[in-house]
């Protein structure tokens, strides 16, 4: 359905210094994915007669697709009218393609047009990719009447041709990373990235800097595509491959009496050293096959504090040492 074939009716005037700079095609305001924009349409008089409402006063916003293209709802909220007695107050929205010299003939409709008082949204059909497309806002204060109902409200687009996060930006996966350990973040879309926050990161404005956290970090990051700004998130996870005990008891009673660190076994490679309280070492490993049984050379140790260091130099890359206290008790 063409704009051109629409029975067009003017707009009732009004004062050109207290338009809305959107009040037609050329200057309309830009919507971005799943971000509203405040609007209020008092005093519009564009060149293009109301599309939806005779008489209404119109503003226009526009938005591009995403590389996929797909349906997208255009949602009016927070519709605030001034109150005019007998008047039910409505605005209204459509969707329109056509052309960025904004020609009324070649504009057409891709969705229905809807009105209400209250917040309310319209579908689209399928819509192209990487297209721009127009969403024009007008109203009236009544249905059936030229008297126009001039408004606050928030408009607002979304949905599968238009979302942009995780469609076309993408901050990666989600990562999980030993304690000490690092990875390689790699975000995706977008000419510019600004990560936040920087600590743990090797540098700002890449897509893929080296991230070494040293507790779980959840990572934002910023660009910029089509004029929006969109953010994006992934969690660096860090974890503890190993969780040794802070005690155990020695005593020949079948019930801990070795030094069991569970998650050990995974790492062959992995070396195991246990010092004393003077820093003399009593006990060291190379893949602790054997869990320590409290004892130097054969022979028993006294009760106390002993201070245990573990690299466990796992495939993936070298971490920190996992360092600590542990208590013989007999």
């Amino acid at each position: 359905m063409r704009l051109a074939s629409i029975a067009f009716f003017l707009l009732v005037p009004g004062l050109a210094s207290a338009q809305p700079a959107n009040s037609d095609c050329s200057t309309a305001a830009l919507l971005c994915a799943q971000q509203g924009v405040a609007g209020n349409n008092t005093g519009a008089n564009g060149p293009v007669p109301a599309f939806c409402q005779p008489g209404g006063n119109q503003v226009w916003y526009t938005f591009t697709t995403n590389s996929q293209g797909g349906a997208v709802t255009a949602s009016v909220n927070g519709i605030n009218c001034p109150a005019v007695g007998g008047m039910d107050d409505e605005l209204s929205v459509a969707v329109l393609s056509g052309s960025a010299t904004c020609n009324p003939a070649l504009f057409s409709a891709v969705s229905a047009c809807a009105s209400d008082n209250q917040g309310f949204s319209v579908s689209t059909q399928a819509l192209a990719p990487n297209t721009q497309y127009w969403v024009v806002v007008s109203g009236v204060q009544d249905g059936g009447s030229t008297s126009p109902a001039q408004c606050d409200f928030t408009v607002n687009v979304s949905g599968a041709g238009v979302d942009v996060v995780g469609i076309d930006f993408d901050a990666g996966p989600d990562v999980e990373i030993p304690q000490g350990g690092a990875t390689q973040l790699s975000a995706t879309g977008g000419a510019t990235f600004d990560w936040s926050p920087t600590s743990g990161l090797s540098g700002n404005g890449i897509a893929d800097p080296i991230a070494n956290p040293s507790s779980t970090t959840v990572y934002s990051v910023t660009t910029t595509i089509n004029g929006c700004t969109f953010t994006d998130t992934v969690v660096v996870e860090v974890v503890r491959l190993v969780n040794p005990p802070n005690t155990f008891s020695p005593n020949a009673d079948g019930r801990n009496d070795t030094w069991e660190v569970p998650g050990i076994q995974d790492y062959p490679g992995s070396v195991v050293t246990i010092y004393d309280r003077w820093g003399q070492r009593v006990f060291n490993s190379n893949g602790y096959r054997e869990p320590w049984d409290g004892t130097r050379n054969g022979r028993p140790l006294s009760e106390g504090t002993y201070y245990y260091y573990i690299q466990l130099n796992p495939e993936e890359g070298r971490a920190d040492p996992y360092t600590g206290f542990i208590s013989i008790i007999r």
